[in-house]
């Protein structure tokens, strides 16, 4: 479900890009397999943190049936450069949004020491990463599991 709030404020082609997603019915993760890419960064290219490769825009026009015209701003072809959390609060004010950011606040001290011990001192790539988000059901309720595995990057002496 996306926040059709906040997608009122991206640039036109990623807001026809969501228009075409909700007209066709499809979830991230369908766009996502049909173009052999994760769910995570699908769904961040659509909100104009990631960019697409020509061959992304062509499978895009393909699954969603979308003109091509209407997603122009976002192709290679015209230099397109992500724009990073550009709109981002902060704090945020969206309720899961914000419980992400709880966690990196009540817990980031603690990622951070146990990272230094396991691998010495730097830092997690959010360059060099991936996520995934998975669901679980057990006897207790239905849990949200994130996965985020990004590349350690020593820092360097010099």
């Amino acid at each position: 479900m996306a926040d059709l709030a906040y997608i009122s404020t991206l640039p036109a082609a990623n807001q026809a890009l969501f228009q075409a997603k909700i007209a066709k019915k499809m979830s991230f993760t369908e766009i996502a397999d049909r173009m052999g890419r994760s769910e995570t960064w699908v769904a961040a290219a659509f909100y104009g943190n990631m960019p697409f490769a020509q061959e992304d825009v062509d499978a895009l026009i393909k699954i969603l049936e979308i003109d091509p015209i209407s997603i122009k701003a976002i192709s290679p072809e015209v230099g397109f450069q992500p724009d990073r959390a550009r709109l981002m609060e902060t704090p945020p004010r969206d309720p899961t949004i914000y419980r992400l950011y709880e966690i990196v606040l009540v817990y980031g001290y603690a990622f951070k020491s146990i990272i230094a011990e396991k691998f010495g001192d730097g830092i997690m790539s959010a360059i060099c990463f991936t996520s995934k988000i998975e669901k679980e059901v057990d006897d207790e309720g239905t849990w949200v599991k994130i996965t985020l595995r990004g590349k350690f990057l020593p820092y360097v002496k010099y």
